[in-house]
């Protein structure tokens, strides 16, 4: 029997040593960036809810979407351009997803406290792996599903102070499916599109449907005062245009389970913050601080899913086709 060797073929080379490490290391810096997010986002709570007192919250949320808006339209004119007519649909189903968040977690607000919205709000962390799971039919590792348990726990120990299934709590988990379906849908229609366009279309489709939302409460979207301004203009450019477009930059390097997973830091920033400004955090916080850190830490170390491997095969400057 002829073996490969005599008939002058190659035998299959081993996978390199260190593959996975050099595939984590190109992703560092998107992880690394989508903390920082999770770090603006929390450090930004109190002034979203010194806002809110002021002008109703989706007033704010259309005053904060459309300045996220126009910033990005400002800095690239033609940016929507760049997008077909499957990114500019795909951008707008995007931001109804994202609106919907945002509009169903204002309308759970009025019906429980804000910690139990807190945590109701973090299931996202459950259901987007579930959605990738049950919809794309893509396998998730061991490590992944325990990560996301962790997260779970974490913030359970984070913001629950007794908790009661009501009206409140059940909008809220449609929000958290919503947002999981907007993190989702951004990993699958960001590759082979420019994020930056895609975030245009997906921050004015936020606030027009905001902006529509406040119509029965007096459509008060501009800011009444200096304060207001000033919430709506730091959360708009750093909070929105920003985190937004590095979300969604984020999204082509990292899956859905693993942004989802780093997005629970947010609630472990707000409450840093919040003991900066003078809150004292409980045992149980902590502990629930150190969980979701854990989590985190899991899901990163961990082996990788199918779809990154096989990610970490594409040479450099390739990438899988865009989806029709």
């Amino acid at each position: 029997m002829t073996t490969r060797q005599e008939a002058g073929e190659r035998p299959p080379a081993a996978p390199a040593p260190g593959r996975r490490e050099r595939h984590a290391d190109r992703n560092a810096p998107a992880v690394v960036l989508m903390v920082a997010v999770t770090a603006v986002w929390g450090s930004t709570f109190v002034v979203v809810q010194d806002s809110v007192e002021r002008m109703p919250v989706t007033g704010f949320n259309a005053a904060r979407f459309t300045v996220a808006a126009l910033v990005l339209i400002a800095l690239r004119p033609r940016a929507v351009f760049a997008l077909d007519r499957g990114g500019v649909v795909r951008g707008v189903l995007l931001g109804v997803a994202l609106a919907a968040t945002y509009v169903l977690q204002s309308v759970g607000l009025q019906h429980t406290s804000s910690t139990i919205s807190a945590f109701v709000t973090g299931m996202f962390v459950v259901f987007t792996p579930l959605i990738t799971a049950v919809f794309l039919r893509r396998r998730l590792t061991r490590w992944a599903w325990a990560g996301t348990a962790l997260a779970v726990v974490g913030l359970g120990l984070l913001t629950l102070r007794g908790f009661a299934v009501g009206f409140g709590e059940a909008v809220t988990l449609v929000c958290a499916l919503c947002l999981a379906l907007q993190i989702v849908g951004t990993g699958e229609w960001v590759v082979g599109r420019d994020p930056y366009a895609l975030v245009v279309v997906q921050l004015l489709t936020v606030s027009v449907l905001c902006a529509a939302a406040s119509v029965p409460g007096g459509f008060e979207v501009v800011p009444p005062d200096g304060a207001a301004w000033s919430g709506v203009l730091l959360t708009g450019v750093l909070a929105t245009a920003v985190a937004f477009v590095v979300q969604t930059w984020a999204q082509i390097r990292i899956n859905a389970t693993r942004i989802a997973v780093v997005m629970t830091l947010e609630p472990v920033f707000a409450a840093l913050v919040g003991r900066l400004a003078g809150d004292r955090l409980t045992w149980m916080q902590l502990v629930g601080v150190a969980v979701v850190l854990a989590a985190m830490y899991l899901v990163e170390l961990g082996p990788s899913d199918r779809a990154e491997q096989d990610a970490s095969a594409v040479p450099s400057g390739a990438g899988p086709p865009r989806p029709a």
